[in-house]
């Protein structure tokens, strides 16, 4: 029975990668003015603008002038855009962010007259299963994959929401191919052989790739092939939409209702949720300090709403999947640290402007989550405060009221010493502005060179071992023969174990005291801080280092009592659970032939992870270290992986390129490092707990 093949014409739009970003607009100015030529000449019948809205925002940037025939061709529904602004990493980005992409993208789209909306994920390295409810919440109904799938069909109910599953993936460049007809056609049924498999009557066949114009000849080369094809195939040009209208009854054949990370039929490229933590780092840090600036704004009255949206979408342009893994060249990733920066500058004039407007004035605190905050908070001042506590770090610089004030400019004599300051503070309910009060109250804080502790956690080094409660805590050094994409063992490697050189207490303080400790491996040495505040229930790690090898992975180490089997993850503000296999070894499961990507025990994460359970318990809050791993009763957090070329021929893990073999000598992370994490113990209120501490919402 002869199958009727629906084809939509596409590009694949990252905005940098393999090359810059004003290099790629360039190019995009090429292929989109093709694209509406064809359109006006209706030469093709619609054009698919890959689910985004960004691509067509830097167009007429430079081409102002084709607004009025971009919004008549969608209205009249031959162009389609949206609903996102930015196609991002999934797992890299938190809810707040994911929703502002859906927000800003959509209110965009509907304002050019698009009303025609898909979940369009076609390319992101895995999907996670709560962005389906996100989706639906801004009146999605339907969505559209590729990676992470495994054996399923082309339509299938994916917690809850019509999917369908690209099977061939959205990579179709066929008709640009330099040879016969004859030949093209061969390609393609052995495409469609393998896309029948798995539908029905009806078939969905994307026609483009990254960065692709549309052969001006497309629909002749349709027309031929469908007289070569017309025994098994009718290709006809048509969009999405139309495909979803003529399988509706095939949705509830089957259904998945977890994240989407197999990768048997395709890359996933795991290890790049290790690559450039530096861009983690910051991406965490922009995401909560504007989502802290939004908050601010709306408790204070004020309109910053054009300024915020500016700022997210410059957070959302870093997001796109190839700039927040880090697997795009040296320079595109400068230019992510530069917008980073931007981020920042704007969130935090925001705050201060705020603050020197409505109730807060003075030594206030105000406490702008949905829970109530008690703890030890940290701020910077300049005046002489009583009841706090120095840290012993300063800083020369001019107060940012005065910074603020467009009434005055700041002379020599206001360039003044800031001091970092802590304070405690009880019970600050959610939207309330208090003074911050003293407190005379002795803590159980205790430290000495090879131990710090309080009634509720502690550190001690015995024999050359840490431990956090009973849990051993080292740092291991692992061979790294990968690329930006994965990360690929050397089989004979077990990894080299820093030693601690020596420790000392650093800080002495009834609200805070913390402890110092060298680790010497066989090139560097990593300083860890390891701090304690009065009456915590967690330590904080902060590590430096300078790195100065190549192609390796430092993680640290949990060792646990038992194997782990199930670890909790953040996943879009939620935790979500995961399965392991303990004894796993990916050094044992190398691929031996192509086209294969290696299994991993590893897995993204956002703000954190809890193990939950008798003997293993253990929870981890970072910022900006955004995957686990497990293997054994060990749970690994990489604080750093270096490698040097965006997609390496010869990587072991997997068996063909994930991207051109680019050399990224910055991708080495070669020079000054950091790293910054929380360690607990508890179950899930405890976790929320230290969420709220870490991530806080307080304006002092």
């Amino acid at each position: 029975m002869k199958k009727q093949v629906i084809a939509y014409l596409h590009s694949h739009w990252d905005r940098e990668w393999y090359r810059e970003f004003e290099v790629f607009r360039i190019r995009l100015l090429r292929v989109f003015d093709s694209v509406l030529t064809m359109l006006e000449e209706n030469k093709i019948p619609c054009f698919y603008f890959d689910g985004q809205i960004a691509a067509l925002e830097d167009y007429l940037e430079i081409r102002p002038e084709k607004r009025n025939l971009i919004k008549s061709l969608i209205y009249s529904k031959k162009l389609f855009i949206g609903p996102f602004y930015c196609l991002v990493d999934e797992f890299l980005t938190d809810r707040t962010c994911f929703e502002k992409n859906l927000e800003i993208g959509m209110k965009t789209a509907i304002e050019w007259g698009c009303t025609d909306f898909i979940g369009y994920l076609a390319d992101t390295f895995g999907h996670s299963e709560n962005v389906v409810d996100i989706m639906r919440e801004f009146g999605i109904d339907k969505c559209i994959v590729w990676r992470g799938c495994g054996d399923f069909p082309a339509e299938f109910k994916w917690c809850g929401m019509d999917t369908v599953n690209l099977v061939r993936g959205y990579f179709q460049d066929v008709f640009s191919l330099k040879c016969p007809i004859e030949e093209k056609a061969s390609i393609l049924k052995k495409n469609l052989d393998l896309i029948s498999e798995k539908s029905g009557e009806y078939m969905l066949l994307p026609i483009g790739a990254d960065h692709l114009g549309i052969p001006e000849d497309i629909q002749d080369q349709i027309n031929s092939i469908n007289e070569l094809l017309k025994e098994d195939y009718q290709i006809t040009l048509g969009s999405p939409f139309d495909y979803f209208k003529n399988v509706i009854d095939r949705f509830e054949n089957f259904e998945f209702n977890q994240e989407l990370r197999d990768n048997s039929k395709t890359f996933t490229l795991q290890g790049c949720y290790s690559s450039r933590l530096d861009l983690k780092r910051y991406n965490v840090e922009c995401s909560h300090r504007l989502d802290l600036a939004s908050r601010f704004a709306r408790f204070q009255g004020k309109d910053y709403n054009n300024l915020l949206e500016y700022a997210y979408k410059l957070l959302l342009q870093n997001q796109a999947h190839d700039s927040i893994c880090g697997c795009s060249t040296d320079e595109v990733h400068k230019e992510n640290v530069i917008r980073y920066k931007k981020i920042l500058q704007i969130a935090d004039t925001i705050i201060e402007e705020l603050k020197t407007e409505g109730l807060f004035q003075g030594d206030k605190i105000l406490n702008l989550s949905d829970k109530s905050y008690s703890g030890i908070v940290e701020f910077e001042t300049s005046d002489k405060l009583d009841g706090v506590e120095y840290t012993g770090k300063s800083r020369r610089g001019f107060e940012r009221d005065l910074l603020n004030d467009i009434h005055r400019i700041p002379v020599t004599e206001d360039y003044k010493e800031i001091k970092t300051c802590l304070a405690e503070v009880k019970s600050i309910d959610p939207d309330n502005v208090e003074f911050i009060m003293t407190t005379l109250e002795k803590s159980e804080l205790e430290v000495a060179d090879t131990f710090i502790k309080n009634e509720f956690i502690s550190l001690k080094i015995e024999e050359g071992q840490a431990y956090i409660n009973d849990v051993p805590f080292s740092i291991v050094d692992f061979v790294d023969l990968g690329d930006s994409y994965n990360f690929a063992p050397k089989v004979d490697d077990e990894g080299a174990t820093f030693k601690i050189l020596r420790s000392k207490a650093v800080l002495r303080g009834n609200f805070r005291s913390s402890l110092r400790i060298d680790y010497e491996g066989k090139w560097d040495i990593i300083s860890v801080i390891v701090s304690l505040d009065k009456d915590s229930d967690y330590l904080r790690f902060e590590l430096s280092w300078n790195n100065s090898q190549k192609n390796h992975l430092l993680e640290v180490c949990f060792t646990l009592p038992e194997p782990i089997e199930t670890v909790y993850s953040e996943d879009m503000n939620t935790l979500i659970k995961r399965e392991f296999k303990p004894d796993y070894d990916i050094r044992s499961n190398l691929p031996q032939e192509k086209g294969v990507e290696a299994k991993t025990n590893t897995a993204p994460m956002q703000r954190g992870l809890l193990i939950d359970e008798t003997k293993n318990n253990i929870g981890v809050v970072t910022k900006g270290l955004t995957q686990y791993e497990v293997y054994k009763n060990n749970l690994y957090v990489p604080i750093l992986r270096s490698t040097g070329v965006i997609s390496n021929p010869l990587n072991p893990a997997r068996s063909t390129p994930a991207g051109p073999p680019i050399e990224t000598p910055d991708l080495q992370m070669i020079g000054e490092n950091k790293a910054e994490f929380y360690v607990f113990f508890g179950s899930n209120n405890i976790f929320e707990s230290v969420i709220n501490k870490v991530y806080n919402y307080l304006i002092v």
